[in-house]
């Protein structure tokens, strides 16, 4: 194997062998009391494509689902968008519902090996954004920047507010603010994976910015500093570090059987979350079942019943987005649709309604 960029904390795709790889990542997971001789192939390339290093699974291969017919009157259009010296390109979403005003947007953040249209595809989040006048920004991870388009949700430098990533996407979302005249309690940010754990920094640094997170199969911030210690937390062994400071709304959904990211990490998420809120809080636990799947769901409400802080574990849902469509990368068509339950809690307000 040839030279790491530690410092970089990225890897030059062409340098890295299948063999190598491999080894590396059962050397890694030794190292954390994590690895053994049964560790299965499926395993490593789950967590080598988590970590930014090499393609995962994803129920087969990752693919690139051909874009959806568009309705009259919306567009669905790529820019791009630099701070210091860093770009990053974007889609957006305007739905036609948003002729005469938006009501809000999203900010979408793909997992790795995804791109923007197949997260689009996959979660189905722009036929929601049409019921609810929301614009949908999808930000892509440049090869140059991660090997298999990772958020680099492990990197130090790009875990805090006006530094690396966390700069760019909320300078993007900030300029779609401006552009569309929407206010911060309006504009909400949400991931899968990787883009699950940047979405929950994102939610930490700029509270002026993002009313709310949407958490799917995410790891909690500070849970890594390097590739080391992300194969750690995958696994469920994450840094105890948490953020001080008040905590932006948060919904967090997790599969009971995510082999690639933990489910620890979901609770950890949550946990996060709900402490950082100010106030009284009344708790509620309900169980369900939706799309053919039990759920267990654990929610802090202010006193008026707005929801500050969700919490879903999905009984028998892998590392997928719940309720997603088929054809898109990293989606389980059953269980409760992950899209809608996300928009329903950016929009509740303290009367139980969403806002229109």
């Amino acid at each position: 194997m040839k030279r790491w960029n530690v410092g970089a904390l990225r890897l030059a795709p062409d340098d890295l062998r299948a063999g190598a790889a491999a080894d590396l990542v059962q050397r890694t997971l030794a190292q954390h009391g994590l690895g053994s001789r049964g560790t299965t192939a499926s395993v490593i390339a789950d967590a080598l494509a988590n970590a930014g290093l090499s393609p995962a699974r994803q129920n087969g291969a990752a693919r690139t689902a051909a874009p959806p017919a568009l309705p009259a009157g919306a567009s669905f259009e790529r820019a791009s968008f630099a701070a210091r010296g860093a770009a990053r390109d974007y889609l957006t979403y305007v739905p036609a519902s948003a002729a005469n005003g938006a009501a809000g947007i999203v900010v979408m953040l793909h997992g790795c090996t995804q791109t923007p249209g197949d997260f689009a595809h996959g979660t189905g989040m722009n036929a929601h954004a049409e019921r609810h006048r929301l614009i949908v920004i999808y930000p892509e991870q440049a090869r140059g920047a991660n090997a298999q388009s990772c958020w680099n949700w492990f990197s130090r430098g790009d875990q805090a507010r006006g530094r690396g990533e966390p700069e760019i996407i909320a300078g993007l979302t900030q300029l779609a603010m401006e552009k569309h005249d929407i206010a911060p309690s309006r504009t909400f940010v949400a991931g899968l994976s990787a883009g699950a754990a940047m979405a929950a920094i994102l939610g930490h640094g700029y509270p002026d910015v993002y009313g709310a997170v949407g958490a799917h199969s995410g790891l909690p911030i500070g849970a890594a500093h390097d590739v080391p210690s992300a194969f750690a937390a995958m696994a469920g062994q994450a840094a105890s570090a948490r953020p001080a400071g008040p905590s932006t709304r948060t919904i967090v959904l997790h599969g009971s059987d995510d082999r690639t990211v933990h489910p620890s990490n979901g609770a950890a998420l949550a946990d996060i979350a709900e402490r950082g809120m100010t106030g009284t809080t009344l708790r509620d636990l309900s169980e369900g079942s939706a799309g053919g799947r039990s759920y267990r769901r654990v929610a802090h409400l202010a006193p008026g019943g707005r929801p500050l802080v969700e919490h879903w574990v999905i009984d028998g849902l892998g590392h997928a987005w719940s309720g997603g469509r088929p054809g898109g990368s990293y989606t389980d068509p059953a269980g409760p649709d992950a899209s809608a339950e996300m928009i329903r809690f950016f929009l509740q307000t303290d009367t139980g309604d969403q806002v229109k």
